[in-house]
């Protein structure tokens, strides 16, 4: 049975608000050297992850104060609505805190727990992608598709750190890595910008949480792309960690497949 999927309009608008305020915070202390602190997992976070998230959850809590809120910096709210926002703040924080300008912020909509909207906003080079999964998505106001892939072993492939992964997702990620043209390594949610610009052919990804990938999905998804984990599942708030990414939804199951083969 079909879902009678909710109208997007009120809340593309609102998730534009939110990126626009993110944005605005992200300019400005990107000109600062930011102070840093080693979260428990070893990653950095600083008082700009903080208070962009923050400002999001204030502005999310004002306007729909029945939605629930999935963050990278503080507890989750109300996580079973049927509209949850999943926000963050700097994706790519060990780049913003090196001046690298390779980081965003990403702002989703779930509804029912699936993607539904998501901004990927990247204020260094003043790019945004739009999109509503499976209807439609846009950069900087244009529309997007991603992009066919008719042979593995010519496509263009990107993973934002191998150094996250399990000695046995490295394995799985090697048997694809070794099959096709070429991996770019980092760029964070860009590269996932540029997959659903038709610019790369897969994303593969290990280590990720919900509010990481969500965003890049909606986005994805709305430019004609697919996203599950690596096992071909779909996308949840618990999700294992693990993400392909494909822009040509035919390849989907080839990729899955080098991936998952007993090692010879």
């Amino acid at each position: 049975m079909s879902l009678n999927i909710p109208d997007h309009s009120e809340y593309v608008v609102f998730a534009e608000q939110l990126a626009n305020y993110s944005r605005s915070m992200l300019l400005t202390a990107s000109k600062k050297v930011p102070k840093i602190t080693i979260k428990s997992d070893s990653s950095y976070v600083t008082e700009t992850d903080k208070a962009v998230e923050q400002k999001l959850r204030e502005e999310i809590q004002n306007k729909f104060p029945d939605h629930g809120i999935i963050g990278e910096e503080f507890e989750d709210v109300n996580r079973n609505s049927d509209f949850v926002w999943i926000l963050d703040p700097i994706d790519g924080t060990a780049a913003f805190v090196a001046g690298i300008p390779v980081y965003g912020t990403l702002i989703a909509l779930a509804w029912k727990g699936m993607p539904f909207i998501g901004v990927i906003d990247h204020p260094l080079t003043d790019d945004r992608w739009l999109g509503v999964s499976n209807r439609s998505s846009f950069k900087n106001g244009i529309p997007i598709t991603t992009r066919s892939c008719n042979d593995i072993k010519k496509a263009y492939v990107t993973c934002s750190n191998p150094d996250f992964m399990s000695e046995n997702q490295l394995r799985q990620f090697k048997k694809l890595r070794d099959r096709v043209a070429y991996v770019q390594y980092g760029a964070s949610c860009f590269a996932y910008g540029t997959l659903a610009s038709g610019r790369s052919d897969f994303a593969v990804d290990a280590g990720l949480e919900a509010f990481d990938i969500f965003a890049c999905a909606a986005v994805i998804e709305g430019a004609g792309g697919i996203v599950t984990n690596w096992t071909g599942d779909n996308l949840t708030f618990d999700m294992d960690g693990t993400v392909i990414a494909a822009g040509d939804k035919n390849q989907i199951k080839r990729v899955l497949e080098l991936l998952n083969t007993s090692q010879k």
